[in-house]
C-alpha cells in the first residue's frame, strides 16, 4: 500500500518516466522543464520522497547536482511494464 501511495502523488510517476526516458542524469531545473514546468515546491518534494524511497538519488556533477534513479528505480519501471502494454491496448479501444 505504500508503494501505491507514493506512486498515485500527483507528478508521481511523470517524474520517474523523465528521470527514466534518457538515462542520463538530469538537473533540476531540466526535470522541471520536462515536467510541463511544475512548480519547484511540488517537484523538490516528489524527489525527496523518491530518494527516500530509494528510487532515485541525486548525483553530483562539476556544474550542478542532477537526479537519476537507481536500480531500484530501474526495477520499478521494468515491473511496470506490463502496465504500459496494457495501457497501450486499453487506449486502442477507446
Amino acid at each position: 500500500m505504500a508503494a501505491l501511495d507514493l506512486l498515485g502523488r500527483r507528478w508521481t510517476l511523470r517524474v520517474i518516466w523523465e528521470l527514466h526516458v534518457d538515462g542520463a542524469p538530469i538537473g533540476f531545473r531540466d526535470l522541471q522543464r520536462r515536467c510541463d514546468d511544475m512548480s519547484s515546491s511540488v517537484l523538490s518534494t516528489r524527489l525527496t520522497e523518491l530518494r527516500e524511497a530509494g528510487i532515485a538519488a541525486p548525483t553530483s556533477t562539476a556544474a550542478q547536482p542532477a537526479w537519476h534513479l537507481t536500480s531500484l528505480g530501474d526495477d520499478l519501471v521494468t515491473a511496470m511494464g506490463p502496465l504500459l502494454d496494457w495501457s497501450r491496448a486499453w487506449a486502442e479501444r477507446r
